[in-house]
């Protein structure tokens, strides 16, 4: 049973592109940053000390399932 709080797909989009800045992270103040923010409450990103988001572990364990498609 899918137990797992529905994501937009702007905000899988947002998940994919965080997902590809690696490290680095995203800046604040980007169009997604609605996005980036709702993934921040949901514990799949969070903010450094440099205000650029970055995926959390859940986020990217999240990725791996409802981006790649891969098994848990």
């Amino acid at each position: 049973m899918w137990n797992e709080p529905y994501l937009e797909s702007c905000c899988r989009s947002a998940l994919h592109r965080l997902k590809l800045s690696g490290h680095d992270g995203r800046p604040t103040g980007l169009r997604d940053d609605p996005c980036l923010r709702r993934l921040e409450g949901m514990g799949l990103a969070c903010r450094g000390q440099d205000e650029r988001f970055a995926l959390t572990e859940q986020g990217h364990a999240r990725h791996r399932t409802e981006i790649l498609k891969l098994p848990t």
